[in-house]
């Protein structure tokens, strides 16, 4: 099958002056990245595309999925902004008198993507350069999780949801429930890189399956608070930084141990940060599928975003 040669500049492009549609957040991670590597994992893919039409590079799709993640898109509104925006055409090799791809193509790598379980490759590819750029710094991982609604209706007495496996869930300390998923993440303390992200149904409850072996500490809410926990953790040599919660033998924590917590939830302040990044900034508030698999992938691909977004900062 014929591949389209994307990227080739334009008369119009030299005509325009040197900076218009210039993104610096953009061009910096283009650079930070080694991304012939990720090119290795997915290169077998194919645009089968249309009778007549070359498809597209599978990196031009993949960075541009990774644009719809950044800002929270959908295919629909990716498609029109590839159209629409100079800084975008530019980040995904696609000069000014390309073809954009359109939203068929898009969702059809994506589930791609999904279907063949190469997200997961992609994230441990990204960690390695991360770690490899020694920008992970491995003092602690804290663990945290966030509830993401589901797009589908959650069931009624007479009829069913269309997505069977979103559950409902209580948001602790606020009124009301979430019908969807939960994200569970694993994050660097210091350079607030995710290091592990696990995607469930929103009734499951918080798990320590994120903890990496390499990490000198975990940090984690009083959700996470077990003598089973604290006793494995310390057995293998890491310190069990877990807020305390009272039980029904001590229903009041004494005035130490809530000064302890104070300061568990002050060094615990950065993994808060990155749900922040995630829900407010790249709109990951609902999960635009339906299934659990193809929600794991809407996470994953949203935590390589959120990584080489961070990683752009902490270079400049």
């Amino acid at each position: 099958m014929a591949v389209k040669r994307t990227g080739q500049p334009s008369f119009v492009e030299a005509l325009m002056p040197k900076g218009a549609g210039a993104n610096a957040a953009l061009d910096r991670l283009a650079g930070l990245v080694k991304w012939y590597r990720f090119e290795k994992l997915i290169g077998h893919l194919r645009d089968e595309g249309s009778p007549g039409r070359p498809g597209y590079p599978v990196l031009v799709l993949f960075r541009a999925v990774l644009l719809q993640s950044l800002y929270g898109l959908s295919e629909r509104e990716l498609e029109e902004a590839l159209g629409d925006r100079l800084s975008f055409k530019r980040f995904v090799g696609l000069s000014l008198e390309d073809a954009t791809p359109d939203h068929t193509v898009l969702n059809r790598f994506r589930n791609q993507l999904v279907e063949q379980g190469l997200l997961e490759k992609l994230f441990g590819e990204l960690d390695r350069q991360l770690e490899n750029a020694g920008v992970i710094l491995k003092r602690g991982t804290m663990l945290d999780a966030t509830l993401i609604q589901a797009v589908s209706a959650p069931p009624k007495e007479d009829r069913p949801s269309n997505d069977p496996d979103a559950r409902f869930a209580k948001r602790q300390g606020k009124s009301g429930s979430t019908f969807g998923y939960k994200a569970h993440v694993g994050v660097d303390e210091g350079s607030g890189l995710i290091r592990a992200v696990l995607t469930t149904p929103a009734n499951v409850n918080d798990t320590d399956a994120l903890i990496r072996g390499d990490e000198a500490a975990v940090w984690a809410d009083a959700a996470y608070d077990t003598h089973a926990r604290r006793a494995r953790l310390k057995a293998e040599g890491k310190k069990p930084r877990i807020a305390r919660r009272p039980n029904r033998h001590h229903p009041e924590l004494p005035p130490r141990l809530k000064r302890y917590n104070l300061l568990i939830a002050r060094r615990r302040a950065q993994v808060e940060t990155t749900f922040a990044t995630l829900k407010r900034r790249m709109r990951l508030t609902c999960i635009r599928y339906v299934g659990l698999i193809k929600a794991t992938g809407q996470v994953v691909l949203a935590a390589i975003a959120f990584n080489m977004r961070r990683w752009a900062t902490i270079a400049a």
